[in-house]
């Protein structure tokens, strides 16, 4: 069978073709109608859409296909035990399915790298636990920027080689990333600490300026969410 995938952001919209498990091919898009002529001519059997940015009536109305739509009434591969449901953002949930999928078995920890960090856990016993959010690359630029009288909005395209910064500009870029890099690398610690089998999986939007950190347990992989949301996909038409 084959799945397509929509993940429908603020900025942007992935959509990816599956067989099965196996991943086809992937695109990005900046709007809708940008992305219909790509789907109309996609050879598909069933289809997922997740959107943070048009509810389920108005995609119904937009979408000229049929498609199972991400909300809580769906059924989950893995048990949800987060303590507030009802506000958990399914992004999240379906970062965890992806990285739990590929696992194969918790507990497994998922770092998203986008506007927010999110940290997403999965235990031993399959549930998913909840774990913590952090702000992201450009959030931390533009609080600094916003709320400080004098300091200026940075770039963050290329991680600095130095660590030790020689002016205002050199200064915040170093920050924002080894603050970043050394929060992912002190929470790993920590869940290692409590799961010593934990497999960890870093992606979203940035996940690829953190390659390095790749190793026998730490895994890089961009397109998770899409991975997750596909074997949601799955579940719900087995």
């Amino acid at each position: 069978m084959n799945n397509l995938i929509i993940d429908i952001g603020n900025t942007r919209i992935k959509s990816a073709l599956f067989k099965g498990s196996e991943l086809i091919s992937e695109s990005v898009f900046t709007d809708l109608k940008e992305a219909l002529p790509s789907w109309k001519e996609t050879d598909f059997d069933q289809c997922l859409v997740s959107s943070v940015k048009w509810s389920e009536k108005d995609l119904r109305i937009q979408l000229p296909f049929s498609f199972l739509f991400l909300k809580n009434d769906l059924k989950f591969p893995i048990s949800n035990g987060y303590g507030s449901p009802a506000t958990l953002g399914l992004d999240r949930l379906a970062a965890a399915v992806g990285g739990w999928q590929m696992a194969g078995q918790g507990p497994v920890l998922v770092i998203d790298l986008g506007s927010c960090m999110t940290f997403d856990l999965v235990d031993e016993e399959n549930i998913y636990r909840g774990g913590a959010i952090s702000p992201g690359f450009m959030m931390r630029a533009k609080a600094m920027n916003s709320l400080t009288a004098r300091l200026p909005m940075v770039e963050l395209d290329k991680k600095p080689e130095n660590f030790i910064g020689t002016n205002t500009i050199t200064c915040m870029q170093i920050g924002i990333w080894y603050g970043v890099e050394f929060e992912i690398l002190g929470q790993i610690k920590k869940y290692e600490q409590k799961f010593p089998q934990i497999k960890v999986f870093v992606c979203g939007g940035d996940a690829q300026s953190f390659e390095s950190l790749a190793k026998d347990h730490i895994f890089v992989v961009k397109n998770l969410v899409l991975h997750g949301l596909n074997c949601i996909l799955n579940h719900n038409v087995e």
